[in-house]
């Protein structure tokens, strides 16, 4: 399933935090988890419907070898500085892998 030869990138996920400042005020930010290396296998531009008009959108498929530390659809993956939101994550085969689908910000 995962070619150790083919994980020829570095990848990081980065997570949004809230903390609370002493004055009151919540302030957010994207603050780095986890970095590894991944192998890209797809990154391709769809045309989606935004508004009146179309875009491209850049999508792209991470595959990273299987680590302790949760994912979730609500983090990102930072890849050749650019952000990708998280879509979909699918384990391969039991403790092996992921498979993280996202989509540029």
């Amino acid at each position: 399933m995962i070619e150790a030869g083919k994980l020829d990138r570095i990848v990081s996920f980065e997570r949004m935090i809230e903390t609370v400042n002493p004055s009151g005020s919540v302030s957010k930010a994207w603050v780095s988890f986890l970095s590894v290396r991944a192998e890209v296998r797809e990154l391709r531009a769809d045309e989606v419907a935004i508004g009146f008009g179309e875009a491209d959108r850049e999508t792209a498929v991470f595959v990273v070898r299987w680590n302790p530390t949760s994912l979730a659809t609500g983090d990102r993956v930072i890849y050749a500085g650019r952000a990708y939101d998280i879509r979909q994550i699918t384990e391969l085969g039991r403790r092996v892998g992921w498979k993280v689908s996202g989509v540029a910000v």
